[in-house]
């Protein structure tokens, strides 16, 4: 025989000859529901650089700034351009090499030795033009360049007029925002139906309109503190109307299909699974059958699975939690 609920209350016996007096609590039930419906709902979250536009400048020498053209932080730069002319005794020393093995090789017939001083140019990251313009004039220039690696915007540079570097140092992050990143925070019942969403739009209090975000990608933690997931999402920003760092509202959106609903009023969770209270066959029975629910608003859950359309259940859950049910240990 299944486990019901009874919910009778002993009221106060006011004297030893009053007798006990007891009451039905009039308990309120709603039916399962099936609607058609489509899930909208909204996360918050900032606008941060998509991670793949993201370039380091880092020379593979060490040397001097003979010119700084990239003088100046976000300004905008084209791949290829030149950031600064450089002095490097050790790129000014491959480059000499590089020359005395093409007249070697002009006169004994044997280009080994060319191969080798053009693929150490090469390895100090000096460019194809520069190294052809070498061979060309046939005359080492003192010089050389550090150029952009793609087109963007210089966050940061460490250079100064007339500064000295170090190999491997970083000198410019240059960032593109052709494509730009949302991070929203999603609470852990809403993480399904986020990712379940088949359209996302983001909208900014900066930039009128809105802009549609794909590619969700669930980041594999938990924030401890704020019990927050983050959700990743990639926006097109061809025109650079986004920047990194603005507050941003995520809607995500499903298309419209049919759905077992309840009131959030109906379910609760206890020991990490989601319980509803149903109806038995006699009156004032209740059964707590264990459910699984999908958040659909803010009002009301998907059932998942649990339940069938037109089954009646307690309207208030909490209420059964705080009655006979911990007491009889029946939940």
């Amino acid at each position: 025989m299944k486990k019901s609920l009874l919910l009778l209350l002993p009221l106060m016996i006011f004297a030893a000859e009053q007798p006990t007096v007891e009451q039905l609590f009039n308990v309120q039930t709603v039916k399962v529901k099936k609607v058609s419906s489509a899930f909208k709902q909204r996360f918050y979250g900032l606008l941060k650089a998509d991670e793949s536009l993201v370039w380091t400048v880092a020379a593979r020498y060490g040397g001097y700034v003979v010119k700084l053209y990239a003088d100046k932080r976000f300004r905008k730069v084209k791949r290829g351009e030149v950031l600064a002319r450089v002095y490097s005794p050790e790129v000014f020393k491959a480059k000499e090499e590089y020359l005395n093995s093409l007249s070697y090789a002009k006169r004994r017939g044997n280009t080994n030795m060319v191969e080798s001083a053009k693929r150490k140019l090469e390895l100090l990251g000096i460019a194809k033009d520069e190294i052809e313009a070498l061979k060309a004039g046939k005359k080492s220039d003192p010089y050389t360049f550090l150029r952009a690696p793609a087109s963007g915007y210089i966050f940061a540079k460490s250079l100064t007029k007339g500064s000295a570097f170090n190999a491997k140092s970083p000198l410019f992050t240059i960032v593109g925002l052709d494509t730009i990143w949302m991070e929203a925070k999603v609470s852990e019942p809403d993480i399904g139906a986020a990712m379940a969403a088949s359209d996302f739009f983001v909208t900014t209090k900066a930039v009128p309109g809105s802009f549609r975000a794909s590619k969700p990608l669930l980041y594999p933690k938990i924030d401890p503190k704020s019990a927050l997931a983050t959700l990743r999402l990639q926006i097109e920003n061809r025109k650079s109307k986004l920047f990194p760092g603005m507050f941003a509202t995520l809607t995500a959106e499903s298309k419209k299909s049919s759905k077992l609903l309840l009131p959030r009023t109906a379910v609760i969770r206890k020991m990490g699974s989601w319980y509803v209270f149903k109806a038995g066959e006699f009156e004032g029975e209740y059964e707590p059958v264990e459910v699984k629910v999908a958040p659909l608003d803010s009002k009301h859950y998907a059932i998942l699975s649990g339940l069938n359309e037109g089954d009646e259940v307690v309207d208030n859950a909490l209420f059964m939690i705080d009655s006979d049910a911990q007491i009889n240990g029946l939940f």
